[in-house]
């Protein structure tokens, strides 16, 4: 592996241990709490597709007329994340097709989460409010619009090395095994509400835990290069990314405690 990627990650690793490792996990034991989790994941996966197709703006020709930009490597990498992230294999048989984010919001339906807050938000974006005018005037979870602000700064910055990190070292490969157990076992005791939720789940390991998070390391390496400035930068912007998932992961566990304590 790269000295520099094992340096970041070595650099990281407290951080990526205290996302494995939170309680928010734990506390889900619930259809309701696994409702709780999806209404704040929501904007995670959001913010992952936009993280994504910032990468592709920045690598490739996204514009007419075409020309070719770039490095013909960095094409394929994030290409192919693309492919697979936006148009992956759908739940319902026939050889239809979907993105990450509406196989979520499928998922969400179907175990009676609410959609309210994402629809909201897509609402205003479609009025042509910008993105921050939107985040601060839908009513989300205040860990979600802090995560989100901070996703969406990282994508204004224009820097591709910055935004492939937080991409590649923040994101939803920190989900560990123990939330896909608590997942299986709800899925059981409520057969027909979280199965597709559980197909997201297997589908991400299967695609983005495997081949994408691969290529994206490829894309971090070809990106940075020899350049340690950059590697700088990857290293602060990759911390910030990791506690802005922590601090949803605790708006998580608020909510679901908060709930409780009010039954």
């Amino acid at each position: 592996m790269n000295t520099h990627i094992s340096q970041l990650q070595s650099k990281t690793a407290s951080l990526s241990e205290a996302i494995v490792h939170h309680p928010a996990y734990n506390a889900i034991r619930d259809l309701q709490d696994v409702r709780v989790f999806m209404e704040h994941h929501i904007y995670a996966v959001w913010d992952f597709m936009s993280l994504l197709k910032a990468l592709q703006r920045e690598l490739t020709c996204t514009s007419i007329p075409w020309m070719p930009v770039g490095d013909g490597n960095l094409r394929y990498l994030i290409n192919e994340i693309v492919t697979g992230e936006e148009s992956d294999r759908a739940y319902e048989d026939g050889g239809f097709h979907k993105s990450h984010f509406e196989l979520y919001l499928e998922a969400m339906q179907q175990c009676g989460a609410s959609t309210q807050g994402i629809d909201a938000l897509f609402a205003l974006l479609q009025q042509g409010k910008t993105v921050s005018e939107a985040i601060e005037l839908t009513d989300i979870p205040e860990a979600a619009k802090q995560f989100l602000q901070f996703t969406f700064e990282v994508i204004e910055t224009g820097k591709p090395h910055i935004i492939a990190a937080v991409f590649t070292f923040g994101r939803e490969d920190l989900i560990p095994n123990m939330f896909h157990t608590i997942v299986n076992d709800i899925n059981e005791r409520f057969p027909n509400q979280v199965d597709i939720f559980k197909y997201y789940l297997d589908r991400h390991i299967e695609v983005d835990g495997d081949h994408h998070s691969l290529l994206a390391l490829q894309m971090v390496e070809a990106l940075c290069g020899n350049d340690d400035a950059k590697w700088n930068e990857a290293l602060i912007y990759v911390k910030q990314a990791l506690e802005s998932r922590i601090a949803l992961w605790d708006g998580v566990l608020a909510t679901i405690q908060t709930a409780e304590v009010s039954l």
